[in-house]
């Protein structure tokens, strides 16, 4: 082989040779780096990485009384409202729109006192909640009202669930000496048990009996619940602690947890008269009716003083006219049906009287002890001199209801629950045709307060809809089904009685306010004739409901006749007769908790 020939060959391989090498790494980019991390991180943001303040600069109260003062004597055991929590675990899926849920361990506890329990919420809404702690106060060596727990039984940990996690979460709950209770869990990121100096039990007899309320998250069929007392109203001593339950399965009650028991007076912090005033200044909501609502609220005066009328069985030629603030309405506690209230009988009056006037409007206004006194209810009562008819909707259908839905008189509320430890709003509840719901302060909706009340402040705002007059929180179309006695939401096959709501130009201010009843105040508030009339305040009118259908049903397609009757006579009997409503008093909200 020749000189180029031998060079040719050794070529060849070196080409081969460096082929052969392996490529180095790529260099590292730690901006790329970082922001991939980043990215990771974003990832698993959820609302509740943010704390909920309430939208004001000032909550401090005129002085009197214990309200908004921090702590509670319950009986020899002072507790304190602990809002700021240390995050321990978080879930990134499951749970209320799949967001997950976060468990938390109350800090800042103050000095002297002990944790009850952890706290937990759903990721799909701000961090705002509370747990109590509670301080022996007793200066007994051997009955103290707290003690530490004798061990711990191991529920539940985390390791084998599929929804994403930050890690493995273990659960314990406390195993309490004879003669106490445990009042929530005790979590860790580990298998060892907690110390038995982390959490405290509480004696029975300040202990009372709890119901699992809203479910916060679940996965692999194990479950966290919010839990409240069941036994729950106006002279109801039992106290929320705002700690949860952990449980295999569903729900099921009693909870392995207590509540707390008021052994004192469960009025000894609610708020005085000049708080009552400064609490509703802060805090009542506006309210926005349907751009299309054509019955307004009023005034109970003016409904009166516009000529409406009483009526007696038996005596139906001859109403009578209803002096101002009811004063001759009958103040017997009975509803037998002998009375009923009216529109006037002149056509022209009685459509004037109808659309309402809420140039009048103000709300009545109920202040009651819940939860043990731990809170007050401000449920703040609307009148409408009219409800108007239904509209229902079948699959793409809009239907108006005819007379269906339609009567005289039309009480609705919502409700203001304040904290009697802080003094803040924590939750609102919104009535909706004999039931409801109860919506957390950070859910809600809020407008700057063009009053001078001496700080910057919003108050929340409440939308009613269209005819019905139900509040909710957000404008929006709620479909509502009757199936046996319960109202539901339907969502499958797009059949039900539509609540709309939408801002429109009307709006009544919540804070121009009557105050009817607060007992705990004994004289000092003056209950109205009106409030006593236990009779309805409207006529009981019955009409063909067949007639009604059969009006309605020609403009349905054959395959959805069937399935809107079925609906229709599925509604309860209020809203399928002409029949006026009871008035506040006779509510079961009026001694008792929101159904």
């Amino acid at each position: 082989m020749g000189n180029v020939g031998i060079l040719w060959v050794c070529f060849v391989l070196l080409m081969a040779i460096q082929a052969m090498e392996v490529p180095k790494a790529a260099p590292v980019d730690p901006i790329s780096d970082n922001k991939k991390i980043f990215k990771e991180k974003r990832s698993r943001l959820r609302p509740v990485d943010n704390i909920f303040k309430l939208p004001i600069t000032s909550n401090s109260w005129p002085e009197g009384n214990g309200f908004a003062s921090g702590v509670l004597d319950l009986g020899k055991l002072q507790v304190s409202q602990v809002s700021t929590f240390k995050k321990v675990w978080g879930a990134y899926e499951g749970g209320p729109d799949d967001k997950g849920a976060s468990v938390y361990e109350p800090s800042g506890i103050p000095q002297g006192y002990s944790m009850l329990g952890s706290y937990s919420q759903p990721n799909n809404k701000p961090l705002f909640g509370y747990v109590l702690v509670a301080k022996d106060v007793s200066q007994s060596t051997s009955n103290g009202t707290l003690k530490s727990p004798i061990d711990y039984t191991f529920v539940f940990n985390t390791t084998s669930f599929s929804a994403s996690q930050d890690f493995s979460l273990f659960i314990w709950l406390p195993v309490a000496p004879d003669g106490y209770k445990a009042l929530g869990h005790v979590v860790t990121t580990t298998v060892d048990k907690p110390s038995l100096d982390k959490i405290k039990c509480v004696r029975s007899d300040l202990t009372d009996q709890c119901e699992t309320s809203s479910w916060i998250w679940g996965s692999n069929n194990f479950n966290f619940y919010d839990v409240r007392p069941s036994n729950r109203g106006v002279q109801a001593p039992s106290v929320r602690v705002g700690t949860f339950i952990a449980q295999i399965g569903e729900a099921s009650n009693p909870p392995s947890i207590s509540c707390l028991k008021n052994l004192n007076s469960i009025t000894q912090i609610m708020p005085n008269l000049k708080q009552i005033e400064a609490i509703l200044q802060v805090y009542s909501p506006f309210l926005y009716l349907h751009p299309d609502e054509k019955y307004l609220p009023s005034s109970v005066n003016w409904f009166f003083s516009n000529g409406a009328l009483l009526y007696k069985k038996g005596q139906e030629s001859n109403p009578v006219p209803i002096a101002q603030n009811g004063t001759n309405l009958p103040q017997d506690p009975n509803t037998d049906g002998e009375y009923w209230i009216d529109l006037p009988v002149n056509d022209a009056n009685k459509e004037r009287v109808e659309i309402g006037n809420i140039q009048s409007g103000e709300s009545y206004v109920h202040v009651k002890p819940m939860l043990g006194g731990t809170f007050t209810d401000f449920v703040m009562w609307v009148f409408y001199p009219f409800n108007g008819p239904g509209r229902a909707k079948v699959k793409f259908i809009n239907i108006k209801l005819g007379r269906i839905g339609e009567h005289v008189g039309d009480w609705e509320h919502v409700t203001l629950r304040v904290s009697n430890l802080d003094g803040q709003l924590w939750h609102v509840y919104f009535s909706q045709h004999n039931h409801g719901s109860w919506i957390d302060s950070s859910q809600l909706e809020y407008q700057n307060d063009t009053r001078s009340v001496g700080f910057p402040t919003k108050r929340p705002i409440v939308y009613a809809t269209l005819h019905g007059h139900a509040s909710y929180p957000h404008v929006g179309l709620v479909l509502l089904g009757y199936p046996h006695a319960g109202l539901v939401l339907l969502g499958k096959d797009g059949v039900g009685a539509r609540d709309d709501t939408d801002r429109g130009g009307n709006v009544m201010d919540l804070g121009k306010f009557v105050l009817v009843s607060a007992d705990y105040l004994g004289k000092s508030v003056i209950e109205p004739p009106w409030l006593n009339f236990y009779r309805e305040w409207g006529p009981n009118i019955n009409f063909s409901l067949d007639g009604e259908l059969k009006s309605i049903e020609k403009f349905l397609p054959g395959k959805l006749k069937d399935r809107f009757e079925n609906f229709v006579r599925g509604l309860p009997k209020e809203l399928l007769e002409e029949e006026g409503p009871i008035g506040p008093k006779q509510k079961n909200n009026w001694s008792g908790d929101e159904v």
